[in-house]
């Protein structure tokens, strides 16, 4: 089958695109999906390079997550059949034509989406429900800083934080990225390639500063954002998509009252699973009434998985990165 491998690290440049590689075999709880469509995250250009915190042994195929059509059903699997639309996230292995998996990792597509949005859906909304709701613990009437506001993870931050009561303030890096935060319903814009983070916030909230500061962005944002934070505030680790991972001066914490929580949905959904289907099922109606809809404006073909990668590591992503088979 085609599929993209990782045979060296390095970055997208260092990847294969092979028509030759084996069928994944079918275990008796496995699902085969005919993949439609993967999505691109930022944990992919760290695992291609071996940054990150799980390492694959070489060759493997990247990818984290994918939407598509069940092909097969293994014989013990009670949730899925043939036909059946589906999205499924694992470790490494959906830039490919058929993905095996564990039919526990496999979840039905929400009504009135494309392949195209599904294939994006959960790293996104699973790690940002999580972070808003269990993690920030987000009330009605608070302020919601999001960094990185208009990119797969800031734009699902800006919807939920928007339907849990926030007042959601939007920081990105140009014009045309902002006025995609505020379609999507953000109350406050911040460019902050133009302004000074800190200031921008410190005016907008009359001097108080932020509840919750959501940061998928890290380097030179983190410690402006923390230093914006009110009293009680809750500083949401998400990732580093600007590369550097910050130093935080523990300080700023005791001045502040504020508390630096870390987000890691994949070990939430093994260490509390049956919180975590709780909160899928309540995605699901979210996306089922409309109230919810992923944001997809970049799309490449499979053949152009280095354009894409391109667009994720050059900050010109508008929502999710997918790549189409």
């Amino acid at each position: 089958m085609k599929a993209l491998v990782c045979k060296e690290l390095g970055m997208a440049d260092k990847l294969e695109l092979v028509n030759d590689w084996p069928e994944p075999a079918l275990g008796e709880h496995d699902v085969l999906i005919d993949v439609k469509a993967a999505g691109l995250n930022f944990p992919d250009v760290l695992i291609i390079q071996g940054k990150y915190q799980v390492q694959h042994e070489l060759p493997f195929i990247p990818g984290m997550e994918c939407s598509g059509v069940v092909a097969a059903a293994g014989a013990d699997v009670t949730r899925f059949k043939v036909g059946d639309k589906v999205l499924s996230m694992g470790a490494a292995g959906t830039f490919c034509e058929k993905v095996v998996a564990h039919e526990s990792g496999v979840f039905p597509m929400p009504a009135g989406i494309s392949f195209e949005q599904a294939a994006g859906v959960s790293v996104t909304y699973f790690t940002s429900y999580h972070a808003l709701k269990q993690r920030a613990n987000i009330q009605p009437g608070e302020t919601l800083l999001v960094l990185g506001a208009a990119g797969g993870v800031g734009t699902t931050a800006i919807e939920l934080g928007k339907l849990m009561g926030a007042k959601v303030i939007a920081a990105a890096s140009s014009a045309e990225k902002l006025e995609l935060c505020r379609k999507l319903g953000a109350d406050e814009l911040i460019n902050y390639n133009e302004t000074s983070l800190k200031d921008a916030v410190k005016e907008l909230t009359s001097g108080k500063g932020v509840d919750v500061v959501y940061d998928p962005v890290g380097g030179d944002y983190a410690e402006p954002a923390i230093r914006s934070m009110a009293w009680k505030g809750r500083y949401l680790v998400i990732g580093f998509a600007s590369g550097p991972i910050p130093k935080i001066a523990l300080n700023l914490t005791l001045l502040k009252g504020c508390s630096l929580v870390g987000v890691f949905w994949g070990r939430f959904a093994v260490e509390e699973p049956e919180q975590n289907l709780r909160n899928i099922e309540e995605l699901w109606d979210l996306f089922a009434s409309g109230k919810i809809s992923p944001v997809v404006t970049d799309s490449f073909p499979f053949e152009q998985y280095e354009e894409a990668f391109n667009c994720l590591l050059e900050r010109r992503a508008r929502g999710k990165v997918i790549m189409t088979m």
